[in-house]
């Protein structure tokens, strides 16, 4: 890995997930793909320290770097741990950022410290059935009365939903003030009025759930408000940099993972009299694979060693996570393409990657909206 991003700490660490990963989660991979993973896993992710490798030490966590997370998403891509990994992101960099930025110290003590440890699984709901790219168009309400809010509203899609401890959940609480009407509020999974009406079937990411969530007359403590009323918007917009960033990551490592296993296969596979990486047609499409992977993964981590100094580079974050989610959408196709029959039979990688690959165009962010937030910055 290039030495201006990774030290040796970031490299030891590294061995330690891996060797975590293949001994106590590969080999059940395929179980929880017709199962889903245990919740207890959970707790021993949070027992080795990979739920807070760079939150501070006081709420339990590693004190790491940004580079810290790249390494735990890079390390589940590259064991095939599609929709696991989605799970952990979801709690290490999706549904708890924005608690530790604009929590009060006694929200993070409540809330960030057990996901830390893994103890509460978290989850993170903006999604509505008439609002996906147009989260502007959310119909979820929390009205003030007194000390409480009151929720009412639907949201699709949730990952963690249905086995969540709390859900951070993005609410109108003023429907007259456009972006500025927003908040924020962490919703535990027993207030009364908290629903999962039903859990979703999917393409890929089968080892997680996806659950659909009603609230409904859902009693909130005001003080489980995440940050100052009418700032959600805003507050979601950063978050959003995040899990855009953590996907670039994840997926340009899950791209390199099938290249590797394309190009080994196609060493190893013969036909005609000779392996099939002898031919020109497949070992250019293995050159162009690793040629764009490796210009999109060079952007990648520079964009995140930016974010990790503090910047705030919205247009490379968004050129990021389109670039990488579509040569990791691409790559696992061709693979399957030089795999043939083999790649298309579920006994072979290269098919749950492809379909595990395919939801990173659409979730936190579509390509078009990608393309959209970008031509922004250029002025169009």
């Amino acid at each position: 890995m290039p030495v201006q991003y990774f030290t040796d700490a970031h490299e030891e660490l590294r061995l330690h997930i891996r060797r975590f990963l293949e001994n106590e989660v590969v080999p059940h991979l395929d179980e929880w793909e017709e199962t889903l993973f245990p919740d207890g896993i959970f707790k021993r992710f949070g027992d080795l320290g990979f739920l807070g490798l760079r939150y501070p030490e006081e709420l339990g966590g590693q004190g790491g770097d940004y580079f810290s997370v790249v390494v735990l998403s890079e390390e589940m891509a590259r064991a095939h741990c599609g929709g696991l990994g989605m799970a952990v992101a979801v709690q290490t960099e999706m549904a708890t950022p924005p608690v530790f930025k604009f929590g009060t110290d006694a929200q993070k003590r409540r809330f960030l410290a057990p996901a830390i440890t893994g103890e509460a699984i978290a989850a993170i709901a903006m999604t509505e059935p008439d609002a996906g790219s147009d989260l502007a168009g959310m119909k979820t309400t929390a009205r003030r009365y007194g000390d409480e809010y009151v929720l009412n509203g639907r949201k699709i899609f949730i990952t963690n939903g249905a086995r969540c401890a709390w859900c951070l959940v993005v609410a109108k609480t003023d429907s007259e003030a456009g972006h500025g009407g927003f908040s924020l509020f962490v919703v535990p999974k027993e207030t009364p009025g908290f629903q999962v009406t039903r859990t979703l079937k999917k393409l890929g990411m089968h080892s997680s759930d996806t659950a659909e969530l009603l609230f409904e007359d859902c009693k909130v403590p005001a003080d489980f408000r995440l940050g100052e009323e009418g700032e959600g918007w805003k507050n979601l917009m950063w978050e959003l940099q995040g899990e855009r960033l953590i996907a670039a990551c994840g997926h340009i490592a899950g791209a390199q993972g099938i290249f590797e296993y394309a190009l080994q296969y196609a060493k190893d596979r013969s036909a005609f009299g000779r392996p099939i990486g002898k031919f020109q047609v497949i070992k250019h499409k293995l050159v162009d694979m690793a040629n764009k992977i490796a210009v999109v993964r060079a952007f990648v981590y520079e964009t995140a060693k930016r974010w990790d100094e503090g910047e705030y580079p919205v247009r490379e974050i968004s050129q990021a996570k389109l670039l990488a989610t579509q040569v990791n959408v691409e790559v696992a196709d061709e693979a399957i393409q030089i795999l043939g029959g083999h790649g298309y039979m579920a006994e072979f990688p290269v098919e749950r990657a492809w379909r595990d690959a395919r939801l990173s165009r659409i979730g936190a962010g579509t390509d078009e909206i990608m393309k959209e937030i970008i031509a922004k910055t250029y002025g169009l």
